[in-house]
């Protein structure tokens, strides 16, 4: 168990756009299954991964309903990995940058999600073994 070591990622992406934020959650999510503690820093786009206002939807062009559809919640998936870091027994801070928030407007975020400033990115990386930047290209 790593459980007295951290890990940092700052994510840029907003939901949708591209892999880079899947890849991040699985990311995360192996790191806190491997026992570390971990931190993000979200900015840009990245502040509308938690947003609880996020809705399914039907696909009329495949003829499905919301429920056959099943269509993925980046919220619902930040909500998983907060469960997980709980049930182990880890923490995972997620930040989000404050003034990135306002300009989107996606101010209401899943429990555990807090604003901040890029100052919470600085501190973070200091207390962590190692920090992954995942920009937009």
């Amino acid at each position: 168990m790593n459980s007295n070591l951290t890990l940092t990622f700052s994510l840029m992406d907003p939901p949708y756009e591209n892999a880079r934020s899947t890849t991040a959650f699985r990311l995360i999510e192996a790191a806190l299954r491997k026992g570390f503690h971990v931190n993000v820093f979200a900015y840009e786009g990245a502040v509308a991964l938690p947003f609880l206002q996020q809705r399914a939807h039907a696909n009329a062009v495949h003829g499905r309903d919301v429920e056959q559809e099943e269509h993925p919640l980046p919220h619902q998936w930040v909500q998983s990995l907060m469960r997980l870091a709980e049930e182990k027994g880890l923490q995972l801070q997620w930040v989000n940058c404050g003034l990135c928030v306002d300009e989107r407007g996606v101010d209401q975020a899943v429990s555990g999600v807090r604003r901040g400033t890029p100052g919470d990115l600085w501190q973070f990386a200091q207390q962590s073994v190692n920090t992954l930047i995942i920009p937009a290209s």
